[in-house]
């Protein structure tokens, strides 16, 4: 079993910053990928970045040169830092880690950009 927890969102105004983190906790050798995604009110999941074991990294065209994903081996914990945000960013950010071929969720953080 693998434990992931957000924490990072909140409300900030239009080009402002946030930093994202996703710990993972439990059962985390051999946790193949961790994923970023979001969902706005009355819109689908949609994934932001990928961060792949041996740390390959990917990222949505939308938040392509604004955000970047790494991690903290140290700290098993990946960030997500948002620069640059738009109002079109708001949603509820979900991490999700990959072991096998099972899905281990977070249970969300809300990150609201003001205009």
């Amino acid at each position: 079993q693998v434990q992931v927890v957000e924490s990072g969102g909140g409300l900030v105004q239009a080009g402002g910053s946030l930093r994202l983190s996703c710990a993972a906790s439990g059962s985390i050798f051999s946790i193949n990928a961790i994923h970023w995604y979001r969902q706005a009110p009355g819109k689908q999941r949609e994934l932001v970045a990928v961060i792949l074991s041996g740390g390959t990294t990917n990222l949505a065209d939308s938040v392509k040169g604004r955000f970047t994903i790494s991690r903290d081996n140290a700290k098993n914990t990946v960030y997500l830092q948002m620069n640059s945000l738009k109002p079109e960013d708001t949603a509820v950010y979900y991490c999700d880690a990959v072991k096998g071929q099972k899905d281990y969720w977070g249970q969300g953080t809300q990150v609201t950009v003001s205009s």
